[in-house]
């Protein structure tokens, strides 16, 4: 299966770094030639109810990813894992270790009515020893920042996109320029980052306000000073809809190219990653698809 990047994973550590983000680290197979890069996406399998281990298709696939996934959806519903998007936070060749921020959503600690899904309840109670399964990461979904291309970046996110911003943030080499929007719950969640970058960071709290998930963010960059000048590309994450205001603001009022800002809607208000996507899901899929293809065929042309 060397092409399918499957492996068993085991948490070595577990800290709550905020009241609301656990950060743990696997141990695992495969974890001694891992590939890495800034917000270096995968997906984890998490054991339904009854299971220590999430279940896996038991036969050989012969390294077809399509066959593997196939397999994994002929699983009994009740017995396949649930399986969600995280991003690798980081990396430690030496000790061959990744760690995975995890945002406690609805739990004690977050706001009221929110809801908790399967990958909360299960970092809410880690502990040593438990096992994960993990899905990736593939080096083709590999985006780098234009470092190159662009006088300065600006990253915006919600809580969910923040181990995505550190890991961009802390990647960035000297003499390189980025202006960060975050929003977060309350003070309580901010982080800190080392960077040898120029870099200022704005966080944005929502106080309680679970309901207005994503506006404070939204108002926040709408009403910031004039940007910078000179050229600038916009990588925003968090949830869909926040995402796709954002955007419509940065083309529509600040007058940027849609080649010049890379987008990602981590999560849905009210769906889940199990729930089928919605139109407007399809449409920026689509979107992104012909962005990743055409950015393709320039470096083919280069």
């Amino acid at each position: 299966m060397a092409d399918v990047p499957v492996a068993l994973i085991q948490v070595t550590d577990v800290r709550r770094i905020t009241p609301r983000m656990a950060r743990i680290t696997f141990s695992g197979d495969g974890l001694d030639d891992f590939p890495t890069w800034p917000d270096q996406q995968l997906k984890l399998c998490f054991p339904k109810p009854g299971q220590t281990v999430p279940r896996l298709p038991d036969e050989s696939t012969d390294g077809d990813v399509m066959r593997w996934y196939q397999a994994f959806l002929a699983i009994p519903e009740d017995e396949r894992p649930w399986m969600r998007s995280y991003t690798v936070r980081s990396y430690d060749p030496d000790r061959q270790r990744i760690t995975v921020d995890f945002v406690l959503h609805g739990t004690s600690a977050t706001a009221a009515g929110a809801e908790t899904g399967p990958a909360t309840r299960w970092a809410a109670s880690a502990s040593v020893g438990d096992t994960l399964a993990r899905y990736g990461p593939a080096a083709v979904y590999a985006r780098p920042l234009p470092l190159d291309t662009a006088d300065w970046l600006l990253l915006v996110g919600d809580e969910t996109a923040l181990p995505a911003i550190g890991s961009l943030v802390e990647s960035l080499p000297p003499g390189a320029r980025a202006m960060a929007y975050i929003e977060v719950a309350d003070a309580a969640e901010e982080q800190h980052f080392t960077t040898l970058a120029d870099v200022t960071v704005h966080w944005v709290h929502r106080d309680g306000l679970a309901a207005g998930h994503g506006d404070a963010l939204l108002s926040a960059v709408r009403e910031a000073a004039p940007f910078p000048s000179g050229s600038v590309f916009a990588w925003l994450a968090g949830e869909a809809g926040m995402v796709r205001g954002l955007r419509r603001h940065l083309v529509g009022e600040r007058g940027m190219d849609k080649r010049q800002i890379d987008f990602t809607g981590y999560w849905r208000r009210k769906l889940t990653q199990d729930d089928a996507p919605t139109e407007e899901d399809l449409a920026e899929a689509e979107e992104r698809i012909a962005a990743a293809e055409k950015a393709g065929m320039a470096e083919e042309k280069g």
